[in-house]
C-alpha cells in the first residue's frame, strides 16, 4: 500500500469525505472509518494548511443517518448532520436478513428490496446537497436477476439505471455476478473489485503449511459461471485448474430453477492434491458442497471452499455434517455481506476481512487516483507467495 499512500500525499481530495453506513453495514461501515482515519494520520501532506484540507485529518467521517419507520411499514430517509459540499460514499448490504422492522405489529424481516429502498432514501435525502454521491454495494443488488431469457424483467439494469437517475455518480461492487450489466449505464462509474487476494491472505493464515505449486495444488471452478475467476486465480498462483458443469431437467422449473441432476468433471486427475473451490456466492451450499464431496471421492486431499458472499439460505447445518464427514476442510468467506454469529463458532470457517481494501478504495476515490493496483491484485499476490514460501 506503500505507492498508494505516496500517490494520496501529492493528490488533492475531491472534496470532504464522508461516509454514510446503513444499518445494514454498521459495523463494517466502523471498521472502514477507523483504518481511513488510520491511513490519514500516517500520511504527511505538504499542503495541510490550504484551506482545501481543512477537514482532511478528522476522528470520524461516518455521519449520522437513519431510515426510521412508521407502524404501516412506511419509511424515510434521514441525514442527522449536513453533507454539504461532501463527497459522499453510502454503504449498503442488501443481504443482511438480520434487521427487522414492524407492519401493523407484524414482525418483518428486511429482504433485499427493503435495503434498496432505503438506500434510495438517504440518496434522496442528499441529492442536490453533496458534491459527489458514490453507492458501495458489495453484494450487487438482483444482480443474479442480470439478463432476460423469457418474458421477466431485467432487474439489476434497471436499478443501476434508478440510482444513476437519482444523480449517483459512481457505483463499487465486488464480484459481480455477471459484470457486463454495467453495459446498462455506460456513461457513468462502475467498479467491480476482486477479493482474490484477501482469499489467499486468510488461506495460508489458516493452513501455514499449505505448499502452493502445480503438484500439491489445484483450483476448481464449480460451475461454467465461475470460471473466469479460476483462471485468473489458478494463472497467477500457477497451479492447474480444472471445472465442474451443471447437467440440469430443463423439463421442470423447482424453485424458480431448472433441478441439477449431476455435476460432471473436466480437467486432471485431483488425487492427492490439495482443491480450492472459487466461486462469487453460496447460496444454499447445495452445488458447493456436492462438488466438494465429488472432489473428495476423486481421491482430494484438503479441500477449501472460498467465496465472496455466505448467504447460507438454507442454515450451517449440511456444512456441518460434512465438515465432520471429512468433504470440506475450510469455508473462507468475506464479511461483505451480514454474517450470522454462529460463524465465528464454525471450526472450519474462516473470514477474509475486507475492511482496509474498503477503505483503501473509498480514500483512493476520494483522491480521484488510478486504482488500477487495486483492481488488479496480481503483485500482491505474488509478494504474498514469495513470502509464504520462504517459511515452508
Amino acid at each position: 500500500m506503500t505507492n498508494d499512500i505516496k500517490e494520496m500525499e501529492t493528490a488533492l481530495p475531491t472534496a470532504p469525505l464522508k461516509i454514510a453506513a446503513l444499518e445494514s453495514c454498521l459495523e463494517r461501515g466502523r471498521k472502514v472509518n477507523d483504518y481511513i482515519v488510520r491511513f490519514r494520520q500516517e500520511t504527511f501532506h505538504t499542503s495541510l494548511n490550504s484551506p482545501l484540507f481543512s477537514s482532511y485529518k478528522q476522528d470520524n467521517y461516518l455521519i449520522d443517518c437513519h431510515c426510521p419507520r412508521f407502524g404501516t411499514g412506511e419509511a424515510k430517509g434521514l441525514l442527522k448532520e449536513s453533507i454539504r459540499g461532501a463527497d459522499l460514499f453510502v454503504m449498503v448490504d442488501v443481504c443482511n436478513y438480520s434487521l427487522t422492522y414492524t407492519v401493523n405489529g407484524h414482525l418483518n424481516h428486511m429482504s433485499p428490496d427493503d435495503h434498496y429502498q432505503d438506500l434510495k432514501r438517504i440518496i434522496s435525502a442528499a441529492n442536490g446537497k453533496a458534491h459527489r454521491v458514490n453507492v458501495i454495494m458489495p453484494f450487487l443488488y438482483e444482480s443474479r436477476q442480470h439478463k432476460r431469457t423469457k418474458r421477466e424483467s431485467l432487474d439489476c439494469a434497471f436499478a443501476l439505471q434508478e440510482l444513476v437517475d437519482m444523480g449517483v455518480n459512481n457505483i463499487i461492487t465486488f464480484d459481480a455476478h455477471d459484470p457486463r450489466v454495467q453495459n446498462a449505464i455506460p456513461l457513468q462509474g462502475f467498479d467491480n473489485f476482486s477479493p482474490a487476494y484477501q482469499f489467499m491472505k486468510a488461506l495460508l493464515r489458516a493452513e501455514p503449511d499449505l505448499v502452493v505449486d502445480k503438484e500439491h495444488l489445484m483450483i476448481i471452478s464449480p460451475d461454467e459461471g465461475a470460471m473466469h475467476r479460476a483462471v485468473y486465480f489458478s494463472n497467477v498462483i500457477g497451479v492447474d485448474m480444472g471445472m465442474f458443469y451443471k447437467r440440469r431437467d430443463y423439463s421442470q422449473v423447482i424453485g424458480g430453477k431448472n433441478p441439477i441432476v449431476a455435476h460432471e468433471f473436466l480437467g486432471d486427475n485431483i488425487a492427492g492434491k490439495n482443491v480450492i473451490i472459487i466461486d462469487d456466492m453460496i447460496s444454499s451450499g447445495e452445488s458447493m458442497l456436492d462438488v466438494a464431496k465429488q472432489i473428495k471421492e476423486r481421491g482430494a486431499g484438503r479441500v477449501f471452499v472460498c467465496t465472496t458472499f455466505g448467504l447460507f439460505t438454507d442454515g450451517f447445518d449440511k456444512f456441518d455434517e460434512y465438515y465432520e464427514k471429512g468433504y470440506i476442510d475450510r469455508v473462507i468467506v468475506t464479511n461483505l455481506t451480514y454474517l450470522p454469529p454462529c460463524t465465528k463458532e464454525k471450526p472450519y470457517f474462516v473470514t477474509a476481512d475486507m475492511s482496509k481494501f474498503m477503505a483503501l478504495i473509498i480514500d483512493s476515490l476520494n483522491h480521484d487516483i488510478p486504482i488500477s493496483s487495486v483492481m488488479v491484485p496480481t503483485d500482491k499476490i505474488h509478494r504474498l507467495l514469495e513470502e509464504h514460501n520462504r517459511k515452508i
